[in-house]
């Protein structure tokens, strides 16, 4: 199963994918599925059709939870150590934008990159959970880029800057419930050259894990989202670029890169 955010000129609204790619159609839902039971409206929409856009499949209302260097690989790339413990940091939901959103480059930044993750979405009140029981208190996952200003990442005494700006922190195409994400393709391509190529299996700290150690440091809220790392081969991107972020068994996130100029 699949879930969607969508807009089509109205108000956004949920629906369930259905078809393969290049040929999906959304089945319309009522209310939000993360906080109330939904249920189909009768309404089919083709994702294709004019006028309807794919938007973040879900805004935190409480917070985004990175993970740094959970990829051994990535942390050997910068000349950086595998963390002991999960090396935490938020990102604001203001960050979150969708499907084909433009990336927009800070003026105060010289040098961003794109990090492909596996993204979970929290689905209940989560506090002090075991690692045993961590995955019931999952609502799915999806595809997020933790787009950094890497200049800024060390340049300045926290992260806070480097990965919190606005537009950094793409999140899409849709949500995907109950899937098992022990051992799954994580890609980036900018401009269609591959980038990163990894596999979830290669994490430092599993996701069971991830979700238990954040609980015991925040209290997780219906539709907060983890991003779990990035594999190797971050890379630069600069305005015009396409980046399309892919995990596998739940799709692709696809986003242009602008600069503005003043």
């Amino acid at each position: 199963m699949r879930i969607a955010r969508f807009t089509n000129g109205s108000d956004p609204r949920y629906a369930l994918v259905e078809g393969e790619p290049g040929h999906e159609e959304l089945v319309v839902i009522t209310g939000d599925p993360i906080y109330t039971p939904v249920q189909p409206t009768g309404e089919r929409v083709r994702l294709d059709d004019d006028g309807v856009r794919l938007l973040a499949p879900v805004i935190p209302r409480s917070k985004i939870v990175g993970v740094g260097r959970n990829y051994a690989a990535h942390a050997a790339e910068h000349g950086n150590d595998v963390p002991t413990s999960p090396l935490l940091f938020l990102k604001p939901n203001t960050s979150v934008i969708g499907p084909d959103d433009p990336i927009v480059l800070p003026d105060w930044t010289e040098h961003v990159e794109h990090e492909a993750e596996l993204a979970v979405v929290i689905g209940k009140v989560t506090k002090d959970v075991s690692p045993e029981r961590a995955l019931h208190h999952v609502f799915g996952y999806t595809v997020a880029n933790d787009v950094t200003a890497r200049d800024i990442q060390r340049s300045d005494a926290q992260w806070t800057r480097g990965k919190g700006f606005d537009t950094s922190c793409p999140i899409g195409p849709w949500i995907v419930p109950g899937l098992d994400v022990d051992d799954l393709p994580v890609t980036a391509r900018v401009n269609g050259e591959p980038r990163q190529d990894g596999r979830t299996s290669q994490m430092v700290f599993d996701v069971a894990f991830l979700v238990s150690y954040a609980s015991e440091v925040f209290t997780l809220l219906p539709g907060d989202v983890i991003l779990t790392g990035t594999p190797a081969g971050v890379g630069r991107i600069e305005h015009r670029d396409v980046v399309e972020v892919e995990v596998g068994e739940i799709g692709v996130l696809r986003n242009p890169v602008v600069r503005r100029t003043p």
